[in-house]
């Protein structure tokens, strides 16, 4: 099933200006730690991305060793990037 993002996803959510760059971040980031490994499902972790990023997160927190096993989170974020976000 395709995923919509919602049409006003960024109408709640404030952005912060990162120094002098230009670059905005949201004030809520979502991290991926023990969240988004093999353990736990696939369904789920989508229903958490796609509900982050229709409230406006546009920042999600990985590192090389998130799961588990350790790597699993960055695999799983990248097929969920492919799939729903690209």
């Amino acid at each position: 099933m395709t995923f919509h993002p919602a049409e006003d996803r960024y109408d709640s959510m404030p952005y912060r200006r990162v120094g002098r760059s230009g670059l905005l971040l949201p004030a809520v980031s979502l991290g991926l730690w023990h969240n988004f490994g093999d353990d736990k499902s696939f369904g789920v972790q989508r229903e958490i991305l796609r509900r982050a990023f229709d409230l406006g997160v546009t920042h999600f927190d990985l590192a090389n060793n998130y799961g588990p096993p350790y790597g699993s989170a960055e695999t799983n974020f990248g097929r969920h990037l492919r799939d729903d976000f690209r």
